[in-house]
């Protein structure tokens, strides 16, 4: 398979680069061009990858983002099979005080860059009859305090990729988003540096343990594969079982049970 992963650099989109290296779920070999702001960082991480992964350095934020990514990876492969549009961006704050510089930021790269990427690399996915799959959040279904413009972002991103999936699948293209839960990625490391707070949260997760960015990974390159052949417009949540704790959480069942 031909593959574009950006946010290559490290966490999910490495793991996914490395996940394909390996012939993990889809025997190889595989090539690949792997995207990312941080050309020191992406360098390190392609060269274990060799010959087969080539690198290109660009922000996703800027508008010629898409065009530049699909002629180099035509250009290194020849065609794309599969793109994993990983990279994105984490800005906090409440809603009343953020500045709108940092809206326009947060939907530029956890939205905007996915269309621009996926629209560039559309003739070349009809031809392969490929698919697409982006990186979302639970968090796009479910608010989460101080993370307001991310939520946002990522509830947009969603239905983006399912309106992707409607208006693309005739011509046999599939566009699908993995969600995860918590995970332990160098964006989220400092984070979950503080022990106790890393426990806190893990007792909120069935599982009773934060992601991993393999795990993650093993998702994307899944419905990237041909053992997805037939799904399209979902968004695969992979968050240890977090999104059914609404109830748990609420202390709902701790009582005893009401009488009729």
């Amino acid at each position: 398979m031909n593959v574009v992963v950006t946010g290559a650099a490290g966490g999910i989109g490495l793991a996914v680069a490395e996940r394909l290296a390996a012939g993990k779920l889809i025997p190889g070999p595989h090539r690949m061009l792997l995207v990312d702001r941080d050309a020191d960082r992406l360098a390190q991480a392609a060269e274990p990858l060799g010959k087969a992964a080539m690198t290109l350095v660009v922000d996703v934020s800027e508008e010629d983002c898409g065009e530049r990514i699909a002629a180099a990876a035509f250009d290194h492969m020849g065609g794309i099979d599969g793109v994993a549009s990983n990279a994105g961006v984490i800005l906090g704050g409440a809603l009343a005080d953020l500045p709108a510089r940092d809206f326009d930021r947060m939907f530029s790269i956890n939205v905007r860059a996915t269309w621009l990427i996926a629209q560039a690399c559309l003739p070349h996915l009809k031809a392969s009859r490929g698919a697409l799959v982006a990186t979302g959040s639970m968090s796009g279904t479910q608010p989460t305090p101080a993370l307001g413009f991310y939520s946002s972002s990522k509830a947009a991103l969603l239905m983006l990729v399912r309106q992707m999936s409607v208006e693309w699948g005739p011509e046999g293209v599939r566009c699908n988003t993995v969600s995860p839960g918590p995970t332990l990625t160098p964006m989220t490391a400092a984070g979950y540096a503080d022990r106790s707070r890393r426990d806190e949260r893990e007792a909120g997760i069935p599982l009773r343990k934060l992601g991993a960015p393999e795990e993650v990974a093993d998702a994307i390159v899944f419905l990237l594969s041909p053992h997805a052949s037939h799904i399209s417009g979902v968004d695969l949540l992979v968050d240890g079982g977090m999104s059914n704790m609404l109830m748990a959480a609420s202390g709902a069942g701790r009582g005893q049970a009401p009488k009729s």
